[in-house]
């Protein structure tokens, strides 16, 4: 029996990596949530949680399309229920992950959205282009 049970334990944590590998794939949209979190919950599941970003709904798209092994020809990942703009749960290796997101913008609310995260490239006056700065855009130039 113990040798099902930290099967089980590695399956999920493989699952977890497959998942995070998936989420580093896309800088811009780890750059656009806030306070990403993951926990593992009671019934062995994985629960992802942020604040701003992409929709709940959209992530789990993007992750059914991205968590894919070279030569396997079925599916790694796929829903596992509903999925809204705050939440959505995805059944990744027999793993049940719960989405969560807070205050979402979407992903391309988010692209055009200037944040902190891109305050050193509004301020950086050393770059020469035909078009306005984005300093001058930030002060309205």
């Amino acid at each position: 029996m113990r040798g099902r049970g930290s099967e089980g334990g590695a399956r999920r944590y493989e699952a977890l990596g497959r998942v995070m590998a998936a989420l580093t794939s896309e800088p811009e949209l780890l750059q656009a949530c806030r306070d990403l979190t993951w926990w593992r919950g009671t019934d062995h599941s994985w629960h992802i949680e942020w604040t701003d970003g992409p929709y709940a709904s959209e992530l789990a798209v993007l992750l059914t399309e991205r968590i894919r092994v070279p030569g396997f020809v079925g599916r790694l990942a796929g829903p596992a229920g509903p999925a809204t703009q705050s939440s959505a749960s995805l059944d990744v290796m027999g793993v049940r992950f719960v989405l969560r997101a807070l205050d979402p913008l979407g992903r391309d609310r988010g692209r055009v959205r200037t944040g902190p995260w891109r305050i050193r490239d509004a301020l950086d006056t050393r770059r020469r282009t035909p078009s306005p700065q984005p300093w001058e855009k930030l002060l309205g130039g």
